[in-house]
Parts: C-alpha cells; structure tokens; sequence
C-alpha cells in the first residue's frame, strides 16, 4: 500500500461553465477556488495543477451580501507620496469591469506562489452572458443549487 500521486501525464482537465447570476460572491469565489485546485477530485496532488477549467459568465451580476457594496473597500497604493486609493465593492460591481470583483476573491482563495498563479491562468470570467469557450465543450455547473445560501435573489 502507497500513497497515490498523480504524474503530470496523468492530469485530465475538464472545463466547467459557471452562471455568476444572483450568486453569492463569497460562496462562488470558495467553489471555483476548489475546482481551480483539484481539491474536489480523488486524484488530487498539491504540487501540481491537478484542478479544471472553469467560465464564469454573468459576473456583473454576483450578489453580495450585508450593506459590502457600500462598506466594503479595496484599497491600493499608487507608489506616490499621499497615493492611498480605494474603491468600494459597488463602485467595482458598477464599473468598466465588473469581472475584477469575482477575480480577486478567488485569487485570495488559492496559494501564493507559482502554483496558483498557473491555476488562476485557468480561470476566465466574462461580465456578461457571452464567452468564447463553446469549442471546449464546457458543463454546466450550478453551484446555486448545492445550498440554499449560494443563490440570493432581491
């Protein structure tokens, strides 16, 4: 008896599509973070990028919920003297790019590292109901479904 671990000629990755609609973005961002790892797969090595493909479409309409829209801010740093910038979660949910919202939680949710940045390259979100990814063949993924928390609707 041994522990099982997957070679890197072994890894077949899958593509998922994902309706961000009405999804809580929290919730969204920890399961595509687990599919992102291959944590949800028997065959799961943590040295390798074992996880799937996944297409998240819809993502200017993720839900947060609490009063995060307007309380909730990302800050960042110019590098200039006094450069202390912010934007709340609304003001990035309303924005040019709505996509940066469900992006950044999940970067949060995978490793630091040279691993998760390969497995982030596996992630692509689109603001809107359209993608480009129709030659992969993705499935359908409906993480609303899978508790009654996932999916906010008002």
């Amino acid at each position: 008896m041994g522990t099982y671990t997957a070679k890197a000629a072994d890894i077949v990755k899958k593509w998922y599509i994902v309706d961000a609609q009405d999804l809580v973005l929290g919730r969204l961002a920890a399961s595509i973070a687990m599919i992102l790892r291959g944590k949800h797969k028997t065959t799961y090595t943590p040295h390798l990028d074992c996880g799937d493909n996944v297409v998240v479409v819809n993502a200017e309409k993720v839900r947060v919920t609490g009063k995060k829209l307007a309380d909730k801010v990302f800050y960042w740093h110019t590098g200039y003297a006094g450069g202390i910038k912010g934007r709340t979660m609304g003001e990035t949910l309303g924005g040019k790019y709505p996509e940066r919202a469900i992006i950044k939680a999940v970067e949060r949710m995978v490793p630091r590292g040279p691993l998760g940045r390969q497995q982030m390259r596996n992630l692509k979100v689109y603001a809107g109901p359209e993608h480009p990814h129709a030659a992969q063949q993705p499935e359908t993924l409906d993480i609303g479904s899978r508790n009654a928390k996932n999916k906010r609707a008002h």
